[in-house]
């Protein structure tokens, strides 16, 4: 039987609504652990007593099931499964390779007799009619590839080799990535070449048909442009300027808009909205973007140089994202404050973030939007550092590859 790691924080989200007639749906980037999470769920279905004839899992990418593309189809795989009038677990891997698939799976919710469990690689998933139709009546568990502390813990987990220098090993997870696929190769080349098939995946799958794409070279080029420029702000109107002055393509900022949602729903972006922290309201038009996995960086690029900035600014937003925090950039006046982290109704966290402060210039620009800020929560400052003061003035310097391998949270 194979082992399989469980991912906690995800487990964590769902296990309340096993029993519960709203719909589960799971949705992340392609090959970050949704059909594995799945698997773990019905293990410990079946570890609290349920039995096999009540759990009805359709994997609809494995070999028997590639042929049903249509609801009737799929409404007979299902009925030939149930036995019975005892209440079914129902999970649905891959949904979206249906057609139409929510009427269907909308039928099944209202006799109230199914737990259903769905994943699927995009947002296209909560789109039409399941979204419409099931307002308040489903939860949506978005996952994201390994974070830093996942990645040490599975590699202990599958008997792989650690370093004993935590600081190098991250480094090694920054190139590498985390998803967890990737974990069975030992060679750096060959896991490069395992993201860069999951890219065209995703383009395969996710975005190649997508209607709204007319031009395939220019949305190439807009993908490589905001893979980039992760962790900067940006807006349309900066991508309209960087076509027409150095690729020299007149475009429609209509269509850049559209081609950044595409990646958005693809979950290979995810965008931060900029607060300004002054008015209390969202800065419209200029964004940051983060990558689901820093490898889709490296495997799109031939410099493998690590720019610590963004880098490490995007590992803290997965991490912090994995643990249920709501994340956007702060801004106050003409400064930036890296990330307000949000969690409950008044839990407020500000946050800086930098390789080092080992000069007093990059010290002061980096307590400085602290400063500034009127609200008395808590601030953190995460740093790459081994050894630097652990507090000033009420601010919180923290290492933060001790704060992720440590699997510590925001307090």
């Amino acid at each position: 039987m194979e082992k399989l790691y469980k991912r906690e924080d995800y487990l964590s989200k769902i296990r309340g609504f096993y029993d519960d007639t709203m719909i589960k749906v799971i949705t992340g980037i392609r090959r970050c652990g949704k059909s594995y999470l799945l698997k773990t769920v019905i293990e410990e279905l079946k570890e609290k007593g349920i039995k096999d004839k009540d759990i009805i899992n359709i994997e609809l990418d494995r070999k028997e099931y590639k042929d049903i593309k249509t609801p009737p189809e799929l409404e007979k795989i299902i009925d030939s499964m149930i036995k019975d009038k005892d209440f079914k677990y129902l999970i649905i891997d891959e949904v979206e390779n249906v057609e139409g698939f929510e009427t269907l799976i909308n039928s099944y919710r209202e006799t109230e007799n199914y737990s259903i469990f769905l994943t699927g690689s995009n947002s296209y998933l909560l789109s039409g009619e399941l979204a419409t139709k099931l307002t308040g009546r489903y939860i949506e568990i978005e996952m994201l590839p390994l974070n830093f502390y996942e990645y040490v813990d599975m590699k202990k987990f599958l008997g792989k080799e650690v370093n004993n220098n935590i600081y190098k090993e991250f480094e090694e997870f920054i190139r590498d990535g985390g998803f967890p696929g990737s974990l069975k190769y030992d060679n750096y080349e060959d896991k490069l070449l395992y993201t860069k098939n999951v890219i065209e995946q995703i383009f395969e799958k996710d975005i190649k048909n997508h209607k709204k794409i007319k031009d395939k070279g220019l949305f190439e080029v807009i993908e490589k442009f905001v893979v980039n420029n992760f962790g900067n702000i940006i807006s349309i109107g900066s991508i309209y300027d960087y076509l027409m002055k150095s690729e020299k393509i007149n475009v429609d900022r209509r269509t850049i808009k559209n081609y950044i949602e595409i990646l958005e729903n693809a979950k290979i972006l995810y965008p931060c909205e900029l607060f300004d922290l002054k008015s209390k309201k969202v800065l419209e038009g200029d964004k940051k973007y983060y990558l689901a996995d820093l490898s889709i960086y490296f495997a799109l690029n031939t410099d493998n140089r690590i720019n610590y900035g963004p880098v490490l600014e995007n590992v803290l937003f997965s991490y912090l994202k994995s643990k249920n925090y709501k994340l956007s950039v702060g801004k106050i006046g003409n400064l930036e404050c890296d990330f307000i982290a949000r969690k409950g109704n008044d839990e407020y966290f500000y946050i800086q973030v930098t390789k080092n402060i080992d000069d007093k210039k990059t010290e002061e620009r980096e307590y400085k939007p602290f400063y500034e800020i009127k609200e008395m929560y808590p601030r953190y400052l995460f740093v790459a550092d081994l050894i630097f003061q652990k507090n000033i003035d009420g601010i919180n310097n923290v290492n933060i590859v001790d704060f992720i391998y440590n699997n510590e949270i925001l307090k």
